[in-house]
């Protein structure tokens, strides 16, 4: 079976380029190509293999392979999480001898409370609480059903948050088997394609999300507020996996369908009250930036941050938080280090324990420190934060 570095040699080789030659079209470093191409790099990042698919006329996805994106959690990550993950991947649970059986409206409620734990990024609350919640929710039978449904959507949106990834998989596919109706089940959709685009999935995510887009798409004369935020988050879907795959063309048409339907809403809509599925201007607005951000048009993303509507619902914290890492990534691509830094303590104030989950992140931090003569103490604790390596 080949490996990246063999399709890069490959189609290097076709297009009659040097590795030099490779590295001044694309962008990456001389070091980086030929350790590929030897073998030496490990897997490589997303970007790095977008950025050699356009001298070598390719996709991201032909370079990749099936292969994943790396970057598995670390040690501490992975034990916080053990007890969710025991909970969605182990057996059935059953009552002990004389345990009081769940009820509905407890359960009920007690998602209800723990809702704000999700939107508000409080991970280690949320460590404690939820593997017992997993596990009367499961208790209740056919009649949890629907709280049931809610409480897999979120804990399968933390565990992709979290890069636990088998655990995602398990508790949205038994979200999506046990939804009653197709919103409910796009909910859970647009979910799975964020997983499958953290995991390098390309085209997996893009046709998912192409298939749930044309499934949802409504008559827009007569479409309600649910139907136009479920067809747009899919079409916001479309848009990443096909940018990141080097699909511009097809990234820009989903882009401006997704407009379209934020347009007709007029506002951030959120439906049901759920944070998960808050769509809108705002919100598209900030995707195309983030656009703007894969392709590495720093002076784009800038221009179109001044753009991004404010005031009404806000976006959910994930979305904006990725919108300030796409900020501080094109200030550090235009040399504005301080201001990077600006964006990424900013990010650390609102979301201390989102912050250390992201690789991108990291990677901005990593540039910011290699480009300083002096690190200051806020540059150290940020550092510290988003856990860079001491060898970096």
């Amino acid at each position: 079976m080949s490996t990246v570095g063999d399709r890069v040699r490959a189609l290097r080789k076709r297009a009659a380029l040097t590795q030099r030659e490779l590295a001044r079209a694309s962008g990456v470093s001389f070091r980086t190509i030929e350790n590929l191409e030897q073998g030496h790099a490990g897997t490589p990042r997303l970007e790095t293999l977008r950025k050699l698919a356009v001298p070598l006329r390719t996709t991201t996805s032909y370079l990749q392979g099936d292969h994943t994106e790396a970057g598995n959690p670390d040690g501490a990550t992975v034990d916080r999480w053990a007890a969710v993950r025991g909970a969605l991947l182990g057996p059935p649970p059953s009552l002990s001898a004389g345990e009081q059986e769940p009820t509905l409206a407890g359960v009920h409620a007690l998602v209800n409370d723990i809702t704000p734990l999700f939107s508000g990024d409080q991970f280690a609350e949320l460590a404690s609480v939820l593997p017992p919640l997993l596990r009367e929710a499961e208790l209740l039978g056919s009649e949890g059903r629907r709280v049931r449904v809610r409480l897999l959507q979120l804990s399968g949106w933390l565990m992709v948050q979290t890069r636990q990834f088998e655990a995602a998989e398990v508790a949205l596919a038994r979200a999506l088997d046990d939804s009653a109706d197709k919103l409910e089940s796009a909910a859970t959709v647009n979910t799975q394609c964020w997983l499958l685009l953290r995991q390098g999935r390309l085209s997996t995510a893009r046709e998912l999300a192409v298939k749930w887009a044309d499934d949802l798409e409504p008559r827009m004369s007569r479409a309600t507020p649910d139907e136009l935020g479920a067809w747009g988050w899919a079409l916001l879907r479309v848009s990443a996996a096909s940018v990141r795959d080097e699909r511009p063309g097809d990234a820009e048409d989903a882009l401006r369908l997704a407009n379209a339907a934020a347009v007709a809403l007029g506002r951030e809509y959120a439906t049901g009250g759920d944070f998960l599925r808050t769509f809108g201007p705002t919100t598209v607005a900030m995707k195309r930036a983030e656009n703007a951000s894969v392709q590495n048009q720093p002076d784009k993303v800038l221009k179109l941050a001044n753009e991004v509507p404010t005031g009404g619902l806000r976006p959910t914290s994930n979305n904006w938080n990725r919108h300030l890492l796409d900020v501080a990534n094109a200030e550090v691509e235009l040399r504005n280090y301080g201001r990077a830094v600006e964006k990424l303590a900013e990010i650390r104030r609102n979301s201390p324990e989102w912050l250390p989950n992201q690789r991108f992140a990291r990677d901005i931090m990593g540039r910011v420190v290699d480009k300083r003569r002096r690190l200051t103490p806020e540059i150290r604790e940020l550092a510290d934060a988003v856990r860079l390596p001491a060898d970096m």
